[in-house]
């Protein structure tokens, strides 16, 4: 596999880099397109779900954005050291009865040598708004 640049260990600009490449990828809603941040054997958590592998977070995310609709990410970066980014998140959605949903946390991220990540936990809270209170438009 080619390097994924920025590669680790990351400085301020490079974790930036990182950030905001997993920003824009997440919301073009291609689960292919942000599955090539990911290594082959990635591990992840969200929420209460376990994934292993590319595969898996394909087929995880194809049903999170049918389910997520007019889905849209904010992320910002918490820390860095070597290897690993901490991120901070918010993204709303609604469902398909029209409720409006913000959904906040944070992700712990851990990169292989080519700048592929190995590790993504997250861990998430949803809270229920209305249309009008949305702030990422």
């Amino acid at each position: 596999m080619d390097a994924k640049h920025p590669l680790p260990p990351f400085t301020e600009e490079t974790a930036l880099q990182k950030v905001q490449m997993a920003e824009d990828a997440w919301n073009s809603k291609d689960p292919e397109r942000v599955s090539k941040a990911y290594s082959l054997d990635t591990e992840w958590r969200n929420r209460d779900v376990f994934l292993h592998g590319r595969e898996e977070v394909v087929r995880f995310l194809t049903q999170k954005w049918q389910r997520e609709e007019q889905y849209r990410l904010q992320k910002t970066l918490w820390a860095f050291q070597g290897n690993r980014i901490a991120v901070r998140f918010l993204y709303e959605w609604h469902d398909e009865k029209g409720q409006w949903w913000r959904s906040h946390g944070n992700e712990n991220w851990e990169f292989d040598e080519l700048g592929y990540m190995t590790k993504r936990y997250a861990s998430i809270n949803d809270q229920s708004i209305e249309e009008s209170e949305r702030t990422l438009l």
